[in-house]
């Protein structure tokens, strides 16, 4: 039922974007329309309130026992295309406060965007244009309008998934922490401890944005077209792919424009935290001996 939920919704946007549009449609057209609409959402409350109340029975709190009604509501894919835009258009607002996400006082914040910053708004010149020539050549005003609402909106995609990996960097914590993110679609963070080695390496792979050797667990974030810095884990991480689907890796790549840099804060915490680590064994010998 819910999966007719999310066929319906696109439905009724097309429906008022018609009405809007000034389109003489028929009222039962309208009358049918909202009538089925209501049904499938009367139908999924009560489904909503039907895992809201076994959840709750099974002893959840109440902000637990919806997310478990969402999650058993809601397709995954939908989910998570939902929280992506709603994060896209977040990262838009970081983006003119000049804010960044996720980065404290003594972190390092190291930006990806290099090699991609030329192809986003090659993107957005393209979409802009064509908002122009389809709006000069279109002779219907009905397909005009709804073209010109999915460009505008298609503008404001690419500018919010530009704005995310701009105000979304990389960040090495002042702990040894590593957080390796691409925008809003990809978050991965590693626990210092778990670094055992990470040094600069230049790689030009072929595949999507994300890309994983499932036998090695080698696992490739790639702008661009490269990664640019090879982490190694001394046990596999779990990381979850854009769409949702999960996965791990015992050796991350990903790209970084300023790769030594990054490198070298990773080593220079690991390295203080080794002193520290022996000082403390010596003073505890120390007080052995004594």
């Amino acid at each position: 039922m819910s999966k007719a939920l999310w066929v319906f919704i696109p439905a009724e946007l097309t429906l008022v974007v018609c009405l809007l549009a000034g389109v003489a449609v028929p009222a039962p057209v309208i009358w049918g329309a909202e009538a089925v609409v209501l049904t499938l959402l009367v139908i999924e409350t009560v489904f909503l309130r039907r895992h809201y109340k076994a959840a709750r029975r099974a002893g959840a709190e109440p902000r637990a026992a919806l997310a478990r009604a969402v999650e058993a509501a809601v397709p995954a894919t939908v989910r998570r295309l939902l929280v992506n835009e709603a994060r896209g258009l977040t990262s838009l607002v970081r983006w003119v406060a000049r804010r960044k996400h996720g980065v404290r006082e003594g972190d390092l914040a190291a930006p990806y965007t290099g090699p991609q910053t030329a192809m986003m708004y090659g993107f957005l010149f393209v979409s802009v244009v064509e908002t122009v020539a389809l709006a000069m050549l279109i002779p219907w005003p009905l397909v005009h309008r709804i073209l010109l609402v999915v460009d505008v909106y298609g503008v404001l995609m690419v500018l919010a998934m530009h704005a995310g990996c701009v105000t979304r960097p990389h960040v090495v914590g002042a702990d040894g922490s590593l957080l390796v993110r691409w925008g809003v679609l990809f978050d991965m963070p590693i626990a210092g401890g778990l670094i055992t080695a990470a040094r600069v390496e230049r790689r030009y792979p072929d595949g999507s944005l994300v890309k994983i050797d499932e036998p090695g667990g080698t696992l490739d974030l790639i702008v661009g077209g490269q990664t640019t810095v090879r982490v190694e884990l001394s046990e596999p991480v779990a990381f979850v792919r854009p769409m949702g689907g999960r996965g791990t890796a015992t050796v991350v790549r990903f790209h970084a424009d300023d790769p030594a840099a990054l490198v070298a804060r990773l080593g220079e915490i690991r390295k203080a935290r080794a002193e520290a680590a022996d000082e403390a064994v010596g003073e505890a010998l120390g007080d052995v001996s004594v």
